[in-house]
């Protein structure tokens, strides 16, 4: 593969050496052009000595290889160096992609390398999006992507975490660059998008999506609950990308600690109770319910009023448990003909797809994502997932660690080919 790899300002730049290094050492030839504003983060002497190739940072500079990447025999012609370096790439990735270069790639800007290479680009465009949760979440970036994407750019979705600024955290981390190239290889195979890149704006249009994030909390008394480790990431990074993608979403959060997700609508609750109060008077009106929150199977049949006692003849000797609401199959009971229900089941090690495909079945549901909790590297309050989407019609999609909005794209691409296959449009859905 002949990778050209652009570079605009950014502290995440950093990342891209890394990805430069990994692409040569996977057999790539890659090419690198910055903006004149990268190299205030990573000088071109860097991305030199990794590629063994020339580092251009304006169309006006002659290119010593003219055009010819790693490996090829230099043109005896000087060729326009932006063209000739696109011309002959298999894959054009801009990473990171600032906010500022979003902005001129998607009204057609050519004002520096980077810009121009990709107006001229022949080949698939991939951007990586990398900047401060709250420049990413604006609406003019977001409209920057819908419109970059509606041209064919494949858009590779940002992680989420802490970020540059001191004590912040949020959507705008630039993906792992074994991500990044993983995504160039697969476009450079199939000539189409790679799975989990996304389109935003374009393909969930006016669809109405419900989603449940969190751990429900039980009370025991006034002080104690029973409760579980959820932290509601995964739930905030299927809302967040479902609103990317234009779909109007509202979030069910059961005491979720985070910072609430773009472009959503939340609605608090804290019991298992209140959960399904609250998806009862949403689910209705909405084309897909994704149940990504931990509701407890349980909760005290009498809890007390004030702090119980820890000793003295007041102190319980146990505890009376009784179950809670099934919230998922009582809402799959009642849902309309083209509502479209996603479950998820955090199984522990060994038989978890197995346990899954019977709580899919036995729920009645269309989609079902299991991950195995027995790993201490991804799942609860970690900003990486590794899952399996199981299908009504057997189907099982595996989808390797990644950012939990890379996971969230999967399972919104699987919800988008259930939502075609269907004969008629769910009522939301009219694009």
């Amino acid at each position: 593969m002949r990778l050209l790899l652009g570079v605009s300002g950014g502290i995440a730049a950093y990342k891209s050496l890394e990805l430069a290094r990994l692409a040569v050492q996977a057999g790539h030839s890659v090419r690198v052009i910055q903006t004149p504003t990268s190299r205030r983060f990573v000088g071109s002497a860097s991305f030199a000595a990794i590629t063994g190739a020339p580092v251009l940072t304006s169309e006006f500079e002659p290119d010593p290889a003219r055009g010819s990447y790693p490996g090829e025999p230099v043109p005896e012609r000087a060729g326009i160096s932006h063209l000739a370096l696109v011309e002959r790439a298999d894959v054009f990735l801009v990473a990171p992609a600032s906010a500022n270069t979003l902005a001129r790639l998607a009204h057609g800007f050519a004002d520096n390398l980077v810009t121009t290479a990709a107006l001229a680009a022949a080949c698939p465009v991939l951007v990586a999006p990398a900047m401060n949760n709250r420049m990413y979440l604006a609406a003019a970036t977001q409209a920057n992507l819908r419109l970059l994407a509606e041209r064919g750019v494949t858009v590779i979705p940002p992680g989420e975490g802490e970020l540059a600024s001191h004590g912040e955290r949020g959507i705008g981390r630039l993906p792992e660059p074994a991500e990044l190239l993983a995504a160039c290889e697969r476009v450079a195979a199939t000539g189409v998008d790679a799975p989990g890149t996304v389109q935003p704006g374009a393909d969930l249009s006016r669809l109405r999506v419900l989603v449940t994030a969190g751990g429900t909390r039980e009370p025991i008394d006034s002080v104690r609950y029973i409760g579980n480790r959820s932290s509601g990431r995964m739930g905030y990074a299927l809302a967040a990308r479902a609103a990317a993608r234009g779909a109007a979403v509202t979030v069910v959060a059961a005491n979720v600690d985070l910072e609430p997700p773009g472009g959503a609508s939340v609605i608090p609750v804290a019991t298992a109770a209140e959960l399904a109060e609250a998806c009862r008077a949403e689910f209705t009106g909405c084309d897909v319910l994704i149940m990504a929150a931990a509701v407890a199977d349980f909760r005290p049949a009498a809890p007390a009023a004030d702090k119980l006692k820890k000793t003295g003849p007041e102190a319980p000797t146990a505890i009376e448990l009784v179950p809670t609401e099934d919230v998922l199959s009582s809402l799959a009971a009642q849902r309309g003909p083209a509502q479209v229900l996603v479950g998820f089941a955090a199984e522990h090690g060994a038989g978890a797809v197995a346990l899954g495909r019977d709580k899919l079945e036995r729920k009645r549901l269309d989609l079902l994502v299991v991950n195995d909790i027995a790993r201490a590297d991804i799942g609860f309050d970690s900003a990486d997932n590794e899952v399996t989407i199981l299908g009504r019609g057997g189907e099982e999609r595996p989808v390797a660690r990644a950012a939990k909005e890379t996971v969230a794209d999967a399972i919104l691409d699987e919800v988008r080919r259930l939502l075609e296959a269907q004969p008629a449009p769910p009522q939301g859905l009219l694009n």
